[in-house]
């Protein structure tokens, strides 16, 4: 097995002639070097192959947003051991799944927790240890198939799956979005996700280190820091929350903008309004994109040519796409179906579920993402939800998507969700919950006014309630899952 197959070997053999140049920046203008960068993962390896950690081993990680922490990412691909990243949000009884689940060799915690395991160790005292450590060049030798990370799903609909992405998945990305986006070495990153999801580690600062370029690294999202920072920055990469929070800010615009070539968008969906709203503010229209924690990025619009609103654009160069119905024929476009997706992207299967692994792929090798998408003509997809918020209302199929992009054009809507509760006719029908911008009104009668005129009746919603907010998940998707749960007895009566 060649050792250049480690992934840790790629991104170093971009950046060997950059060891002097930035690669990360903090808002308070300290630097880090691409050769401090290099030292700090050859001292980390070096305490984790003290501790034993080697190939294969799992890594679990649950600790703040650092350099440090990425830091101990490249010294995993060193070892080959597989990198394991969890929110720091979540409760003991979670993590305690996870871990039970994983079975790290290591586990790398923030914080103590009430009933440490054998293999615990505070974060504090491995980046003493670490940083203490003589540098350990040696890379593992690891082949494309290798497991080099371990991605855990939200679990929305039951036990959390561990999706094992291998070198061969997050090479093949990186490398394509790269290319596709025209990163390079000139190029500066702006960074405020978080570092425990694919968006943030695996999407923006692989494309970084591939490029060799300089991140200027937040510790977390503020939108007043980030515009600051735009002055600087030439490429974005966020959610739709850090664009809605930039439009929130007054006296944003085009002036704060002008050094930058892109900003992306992903990980929830982007209202076609914000999209509009941007351009109009700072003349640059949002690259939205579509991508999973099994696949990495799937579809981007385009660097060069039309970024049309509500859309993701089109199947990354060498993933193959198509839209099916519930026997797997394929659809025509125009008509919504699963996305069903094959390709280098594509994960290896889920973490100690084979059977899962099996029932999520078809007999020809396509993944079935449970996203609902329509094709255009020219291959263009749009995301029209999830094949778990399809709600079957009295035999008729409605795509809750469809009655949001209905209230969110009607004027003072911030933004809706529509989900499905029981009913005592119809199975279960459409409830609508609304939010509106800041000192914005709408009524009731204007919101179900705009469904009557648009949207036929069997897709109305029952009910419409304006709400404060939307529940969200870390990376700023609404968790339906949870609004389901709330407003389960809603049509009860």
């Amino acid at each position: 097995m060649p050792a250049d197959a480690n992934l840790y070997a790629r991104f170093r053999a971009r950046f060997q002639a950059r060891l002097d140049a930035p690669c990360f920046i903090a808002p308070d203008g300290a630097i880090v070097t691409y050769a401090a960068l290099d030292d700090w993962s050859a001292r980390f390896a070096a305490a984790l192959r003290a501790r034993g950690v080697g190939a294969d081993d799992r890594v679990v990680v649950q600790v703040g947003k650092s350099t440090l922490a990425i830091a101990l990412y490249l010294a995993c691909l060193r070892v080959g051991a597989i990198y394991t990243p969890l929110n720091t949000a979540y409760t003991e009884a979670e993590t305690a799944y996870f871990l039970a689940d994983a079975a790290p060799a290591l586990f790398i915690a923030e914080r103590k927790s009430a009933a440490p395991s054998a293999v615990e160790m505070l974060q504090t005292a491995f980046w003493a240890e670490a940083l203490a450590a003589a540098p350990d060049q040696a890379l593992a030798p690891r082949t494309g198939e290798d497991v080099a990370a371990i991605v855990y799903t939200s679990g929305t609909t039951g036990r959390s799956k561990g999706a094992m992405l291998t070198i061969g998945n997050l090479a093949s990305n990186a490398e394509t979005l790269v290319s596709l986006w025209g990163f390079t070495a000139d190029d500066v990153l702006l960074h405020a996700l978080p570092i425990f999801h694919v968006h943030g580690l695996f999407v923006a600062l692989h494309c970084a280190l591939l490029s060799a370029c300089t991140t200027i690294f937040h510790p977390a999202f503020d939108a007043a820091a980030l515009r600051a920072d735009l002055k600087r920055a030439t490429v974005l990469m966020g959610v739709p929350t850090f664009y809605t929070r930039l439009l929130a800010l007054p006296a944003f615009g085009a002036e704060d903008c002008l050094t930058m070539r892109l900003f992306i968008s992903g990980s929830a969906p982007l209202l076609a309004e914000t999209h509009r709203e941007f351009e109009a503010r700072t003349g640059h229209r949002i690259l939205e994109r579509y991508g999973m924690s099994e696949a990495g990025m799937i579809t981007s619009n385009p660097l060069d040519g039309a970024r049309v609103p509500g859309t993701v654009g089109y199947p990354l160069p060498g993933v193959s796409l198509r839209i099916v119905d519930d026997a797997g024929r394929a659809l025509p476009p125009g008509e919504p179906g699963v996305i069903q997706i094959k390709g280098p992207n594509v994960f290896k299967g889920y973490w100690r579920m084979p059977e899962k692994t099996a029932q999520e792929f078809t007999r020809d090798g396509y993944f079935i993402t449970g996203d609902v998408g329509v094709a255009e003509p020219d291959g263009r997809i749009s995301i029209v939800g999830r094949a778990k918020d399809l709600i079957i209302s009295g035999g008729y199929n409605i795509y809750p998507k469809e009655i949001e992009d209905v209230l969110d054009a009607v004027e003072g809507v911030a933004e809706s969700a529509v989900i499905g509760a029981p009913h005592p006719d119809f199975g279960e029908a459409p409830v609508a919950l609304v939010t509106l911008r800041p000192g914005a009104a709408a009524s009731l009668e204007a919101l179900a006014a705009a469904v009557a005129e648009k949207l036929a009746r069997f897709k109305h919603p029952k009910r419409i309630l304006i709400v404060e907010e939307l529940p969200r998940n870390a990376m700023g998707k609404v968790q339906k899952a949870a609004l389901r749960e709330r407003y389960r007895d809603l049509l009860a009566e």
